[in-house]
C-alpha cells in the first residue's frame, strides 16, 4: 500500500478516490498493488494510520540519497510555500464576530427553553406518543450545537494567544506594560485581536495570503540541498510567517544526516537576531536577506543586533550577493514542481499532524521521483 501511495503523489494523484481507479485501470498501479484492488476508504483509512511512517520513510529516502553522494550539504536552501488547507475560508470567523455570536445564540438558547418550559404540558402532543418529552427540540439543538462550536473555537483562539504572549515574555498582570520597556500592549494578556480567526472546518489552519488572494492555507517548509535540489527536511505550520522556522529545519538536518550544511541561505522571512547568532554559534556560513524584495534595508542597532549588523555588511559585498543570488533557483524550483509537476496544492487531509504527515509523503514522493531520473543520467 505504501508503494501505491508513493507512486499515486509521485505522479500527481492524491484523492483516494482516484487512487483506487487507478488500481484498476493502470498497469503501473496494478503492478505494485500486486493485482489487488483496496477500495478508497481502505487507502483513506491506510493514509490516515500511517501518518508517523512517513517520516521515518522520508528520512530514510534522504540517507539513502547521502550514501548515493546525491546530496553533500555545501549549500542548504530553506523556503516557505502556502499551501491550502481542506477547508473553505467561508468557513471561518473571526474572534469578534465570535463574541458577538456567543452573545446572541446564547439569548436564543435561554429564550428557547424558557419556551419549552412553558409548554412542558403540551409535551405529549408536540413530541409524539412514543418519546419521553425531555428531548431538546431540533431548534433549541441547532442554536446549541452552534453555540459550543463557538465557544470551543473561541477558547481555542485564546488560548494560542496566551501561547503567543508568554512566548514575548507577557504575563497575565503585567497590564499592558511591555516587559522590555517599550510602547505598551494593545489588548489585555491571551486576548486575541478581534480580527483573528478560527475556521469550523480545520480549526488549526489559517488564512494566509497566497497568489490567488486570501486562503485558508498551512505553511510548508523545505530544505533542499544545492547539490541537486533534494528535500532534506520539511516541516509544516499554521503560522503564516517563515519567523523562528530556520532552526527547527537545520536541526532537522543534524538529525538525519549526522552533521549541519556549510552555508545556509534563507529570505527576509527568516530573518531573527537570536537566529543569527545561532549559525555563528554553529559555524553555518548563513546568508539571510535583512530585507523583502524591492524594499531598501533598515538602519540597525549594530549594539542591540550585532549578528544582524553583520550579517548587512557580508550582504553589501559583491560576494554575498552572489552567494544568496543562488537561493531562488535552487528552493523556489523545487516549490514549482510540488505545485506544477506533482500538481499538489491543497491537503486530502484536515489537521496539523495529519497535514504534516501528508507533506513528508509529498515530500518523500518528489525526492523519489528526483532520484529515480538522477540515476538514470549518472
Amino acid at each position: 500500500m505504501l508503494k501505491v501511495l508513493i507512486y499515486a503523489y509521485a505522479t500527481g494523484t492524491f484523492s483516494s478516490r482516484k487512487i483506487a481507479r487507478k488500481l484498476e485501470e493502470d498497469v503501473a498501479f496494478r503492478v505494485l498493488a500486486a493485482g489487488n484492488f483496496p477500495r478508497h476508504r481502505t487507502i483513506c483509512d491506510f493514509r490516515k494510520q500511517h501518518l508517523a511512517a512517513f517520516k521515518a520513510v522520508f528520512i530514510q529516502v534522504v540517507r539513502i540519497a547521502q550514501e548515493a553522494e546525491l546530496i553533500t550539504l555545501g549549500t542548504l536552501a530553506i523556503d516557505g510555500t502556502k499551501v491550502r488547507a481542506n477547508a473553505s475560508k467561508h468557513k471561518a470567523m473571526s474572534y469578534g464576530r465570535m463574541q458577538e455570536e456567543e452573545k446572541r445564540l446564547s439569548k436564543e438558547v435561554d429564550e428557547l427553553c424558557r419556551q419549552a418550559r412553558r409548554t412542558d404540558e403540551e409535551e405529549d402532543q408536540q413530541f409524539g406518543p412514543d418519546q419521553r418529552g425531555d428531548e431538546l427540540p431540533e431548534e433549541l439543538q441547532h442554536r446549541q450545537a452552534r453555540l459550543d462550536k463557538i465557544r470551543a473555537a473561541k477558547e481555542k483562539l485564546e488560548a494560542d494567544q496566551k501561547e503567543r504572549d508568554k512566548a514575548r515574555g507577557r504575563s497575565p498582570d503585567d497590564d499592558r506594560r511591555s516587559p522590555r520597556g517599550g510602547r505598551n500592549f494593545k489588548r489585555d494578556y491571551g486576548v486575541p485581536d478581534d480580527k483573528d480567526q478560527s475556521n469550523f472546518t480545520d480549526p488549526q489552519s489559517r488564512i494566509m495570503k497566497t497568489s490567488d488572494g486570501f486562503q485558508q492555507c498551512y505553511n510548508g517548509q523545505l530544505a533542499v540541498d544545492g547539490e541537486f535540489q533534494l528535500i532534506v527536511a520539511n516541516h509544516q505550520g499554521s503560522n503564516p510567517s517563515d519567523n523562528g522556522c530556520l532552526l527547527p529545519l537545520l536541526n532537522e538536518v543534524k538529525d538525519t544526516l549526522g552533521t549541519y550544511p556549510r552555508q545556509c541561505l534563507a529570505d527576509a522571512g527568516y530573518r531573527k537576531e537570536d537566529d543569527l547568532q545561532t549559525l555563528e554559534s554553529k559555524d553555518i556560513d548563513g546568508y539571510v536577506s535583512l530585507r523583502r524584495e524591492g524594499r531598501k534595508p533598515g538602519e540597525i542597532d549594530a549594539t542591540r543586533y550585532p549578528a544582524t549588523a553583520r550579517m548587512a555588511e557580508k550582504l553589501a559585498t559583491a560576494a554575498g550577493r552572489s552567494v544568496y543570488g543562488q537561493r531562488k533557483h535552487l528552493i523556489e524550483a523545487v516549490n514549482g514542481w510540488i505545485k506544477n509537476v506533482l500538481g499538489f496544492r491543497q491537503f486530502s487531509l484536515r489537521g496539523l499532524n495529519a497535514v504534516q504527515g501528508e507533506w513528508d509523503l509529498v515530500c518523500l514522493s518528489l525526492n523519489l521521483r528526483r532520484m529515480s531520473t538522477l540515476m538514470r543520467l549518472m
